[in-house]
């Protein structure tokens, strides 16, 4: 968001929420928060020191050949991440392919969305396209057939029809996006074991917060939370293209390096570790553009989300922005403060200049500090 660029602190603030999205870990090594064992004062520690010393002067040809290996390994590692580098942005430059290879939009979700939003719309409308796509209707069966919505504990539905049918509308405005959504989340994220987990979290929050501020102020509630929900496309098709390619070039250069049998080599690939700054960078560089280019993509016309997603994208003050884009901009602002503050990674003073920054009131922050932004709630009448 460029909402976040205008000011250094602001900036490093959000770059500091994507490192924690990506590890906890590495937010903290970002932010210099890693704390350190200290070394105790103690007879363990002198016999320690003692044993160091000898050590030293039994291991010192051993250190000159590590030293070499380690530069080795340096080289390796630097020449591996330039052709991950290289094949990533390769894939952003051929956006075509890249829509269809990596998120694989299939144009029915997007008219679930649209369909959504006329005042005209019907059961009858929305039906036909969920059961046209597979894994959709087995959402909404297995939905239904959760305990805390079933009418009878003994017997469970099978048919789409009828799941749709027992949710209706209104609970469709919240389940359909929810789940198309959850469906273009990264497969795997591995080896950042719960960042898939945090992508999704983080959405979900970021569009219950829209919808809040919206009621608050009878807006639209729907539209608000589609676009706070779609917001984040743009960090879910990086990372699936990052993990994607990443994985792809390891398993091409150690397989080439085997079948060569340069056994060096392989050695050095096998101590290879993703890299989270290079997915930092991409994440801060590429995810506004890709997000809007994908939006652009799915041809929105009555559902209004385009102009706002590009405002989020691309403008920086709140005040030229359009009604929509400004709830979801609040949203953000006020996900990336929770998420943020839950870690101490934020100071008073950097949260008031955070949330400043996207327009948050007083009232706004109460509003969305009593509101729960964490789980979705379905009226079954």
């Amino acid at each position: 968001m460029l909402l976040f660029e205008q000011n250094d602190t602001t900036w490093s603030l959000y770059q500091s929420y994507i490192s924690l999205v990506i590890s906890k870990e590495f937010a903290q090594q970002q932010t210099g928060a890693v704390k350190f064992v200290t070394q105790q004062d103690s007879e363990q520690a002198n016999r320690r020191r003692e044993l160091l010393a000898v050590e030293e002067r039994t291991n010192q040809e051993k250190l000159i050949k590590e030293h070499g290996e380690q530069h080795f390994q340096k080289q390796v590692m630097h020449q591996f991440f330039a052709r991950v580098s290289i094949e990533i942005n390769n894939e952003f430059d051929n956006k075509e392919h890249f829509f269809q290879h990596f998120l694989s939009i299939e144009d029915t979700a997007p008219a679930i969305l649209e369909i959504l939003s006329l005042r005209a719309t019907s059961l009858n409308r929305i039906t036909p396209l969920v059961k046209s796509l597979v894994w959709l209707s087995d959402d909404v069966v297995n939905l239904v057939n959760k305990p805390q919505y079933r009418k009878r504990a003994d017997v469970k539905m099978s048919d789409p029809s009828l799941a749709i049918n027992y949710i209706g509308l209104e609970n469709l405005k919240l389940v359909m996006p929810t789940y198309i959504l959850k469906h273009w989340l990264p497969h795997s994220t591995a080896p950042f074991s719960l960042m898939k987990r945090k992508l999704w979290n983080d959405s979900l929050s970021v569009a219950l917060a829209a919808k809040a501020l919206a009621q608050a102020q009878d807006s639209d509630w729907y539209t608000a939370f589609t676009a706070g929900m779609l917001s984040n496309i743009g960090l879910l098709a990086v990372v699936r293209c990052f993990v994607n390619k990443h994985n792809e070039v390891y398993n091409r250069e150690v397989r080439d390096a085997y079948d060569k049998r340069d056994k060096r080599l392989h050695d050095a690939l096998l101590l290879v570790e993703s890299s989270p700054d290079l997915l930092l960078e991409q994440l801060c560089t590429r995810s506004n553009q890709i997000g809007t280019d994908l939006v652009e993509q799915m041809n929105f016309d009555r559902l209004r989300i385009t102009e706002p997603l590009f405002d989020l994208a691309f403008v920086n003050d709140p005040k030229k922005m359009t009604d929509i884009a400004q709830l979801v901009a609040k949203a953000r602002a006020y996900v990336v403060f929770r998420s943020l503050a839950k870690e101490e990674l934020i100071n008073n003073d950097e949260a008031k200049l955070l949330l400043s920054s996207a327009k948050i009131t007083a009232a706004d922050a109460a509003l969305l500090k009593k509101s729960d932004i964490d789980h979705i709630k379905l009226n079954f009448s």
